[in-house]
């Protein structure tokens, strides 16, 4: 069977309650399928009633009533608030594989007032509160997803259609109160995270959302070479220079112990000048190469600006101090340093792989969302590569 291309959505309501980590946790480690694009957008109402048009009846009797409970659902809560015309955030995922629609299907789950268990996401995320006459007063379906590769297309090519308009790196799309500034920040979801389908990537972003932020940017993206040295350029002297000392001690104690005498101090310290930078060069190309999966020297050079063999997922969060608030969460640099209930002691295994990585200045997150481009449109040409133009 072909692989097939299909899609989650995770509802405004979802993405305000912060349930955005453990919906995605349970979509990659239970469905096994490869998450390929994602992208945030704001619908507009325009996107809201042509979505809603092109939802079907299902493909069983018990279905119907819970498709057209969906069609009034995205119009009235995809769309833009009718009281403030503010848009609302939705986050739209991008999975591939093998029956990738029955997949999902089995790991979401539906909704109903008789539901007991919290065995699917609609089940533990999704809400249906109806009367003794089946009246619905409440409805909350947590995700939205295709129930056949057909609708899953014809969604797909929908919302890459809306993709530059309605998504990307969203604008004016959370209120705050009088004098509350807010700033942006990156986080980047290391490739070690995804060696194999795991709940990983939601974990941590169920970690990451203690700091009430919200998510207003995300992309799976796979750093280049050029990507990568520019990116961790501004840490690249400094390895050349921190190393010198270490270097230095292991250098002369491996060499009196294979030559049988005691090299000087001063002898010692030449070493370190000499050696330091070459260990901290290495170290540098180790981190290109785990970022990228190539470091500069083993590529040509035209080779270096396409995309790794790599992935990442690029999250953009805003709110008051977002940068503070992120790197506390996150933790230090080495895992073994870092307090317990953060994210590199709990995810990470060295100082390189450490999990994540986030901003550490609002001018260094400007920075660094430029090199990676995150409002880059990979969403619309997955789409676009996958069923044509």
């Amino acid at each position: 069977m072909p692989a097939q291309l299909a899609y989650v959505i995770i509802t405004p309501y979802s993405l305000l309650k912060s349930r955005t980590g453990g919906i995605i946790a349970r979509l990659i480690a239970r469905s096994g399928l490869e998450l390929v694009g994602a992208r945030m957008f704001a619908p507009s109402a325009e996107l809201a009633q042509e979505y809603a048009a092109l939802i079907g009846p299902g493909r069983r009797p018990e279905e119907r009533s819970l498709q057209e409970l969906i069609r009034q659902y995205v119009r009235q809560h995809l769309a833009p608030d009718p009281h403030t015309q503010r848009r609302r955030r939705a986050m739209v995922l991008l999975f591939k594989g093998d029956d990738a629609t029955e997949r999902l299907r089995a790991v979401i789950g539906n909704v109903s007032a008789h539901q007991t268990r919290g065995d699917t996401i609609r089940g533990t995320y999704g809400d249906l509160i109806a009367d003794e006459k089946d009246v619905v007063h409440y409805f909350e379906p947590a995700v939205l997803y295709p129930p056949t590769p057909e609708e899953a297309e014809k969604k797909l090519r929908l919302w890459a259609r809306y993709s530059d308009t309605d998504g990307g790196v969203l604008e004016n799309v959370i209120s705050y109160a009088p004098g509350e500034t807010p700033e942006r920040t990156l986080v980047l979801l290391k490739p070690d995270n995804f060696r194999f389908p795991s709940g990983r990537p939601g974990n941590m972003i169920d970690f990451f959302s203690r700091t009430g932020l919200f998510i207003v940017g995300i992309k799976v993206h796979r750093m280049s070479t050029a990507e990568a040295v520019e990116f961790y350029g501004p840490v690249r002297e400094l390895l050349r220079t921190k190393f010198k000392e270490a270097v230095a001690a292991r250098a002369k104690a491996a060499l009196e112990k294979e030559l049988g005498f005691r090299i000087p101090e001063a002898e010692e310290r030449q070493m370190g000048e000499l050696l330091g930078p070459l260990f901290g060069e290495n170290q540098f190309e180790n981190i290109v190469r785990f970022m990228s999966g190539r470091s500069p020297a083993e590529c040509e050079l035209e080779a270096r600006s396409q995309p790794g063999s790599q992935k990442c997922i690029a999250l953009v969060y805003e709110g008051a101090n977002a940068v503070s608030k992120i790197r506390d969460v996150l933790g230090p640099t080495d895992p073994i340093k870092a307090p317990p209930g953060s994210i590199r002691r709990e995810f990470g295994s060295s100082v390189m792989v450490n999990a994540a990585h986030a901003s550490d200045s609002a001018d260094n997150a400007r920075r660094e969302m430029a090199i990676v481009n995150v409002a880059d449109n990979n969403f619309r040409r997955t789409i676009e590569e996958f069923y044509g133009p």
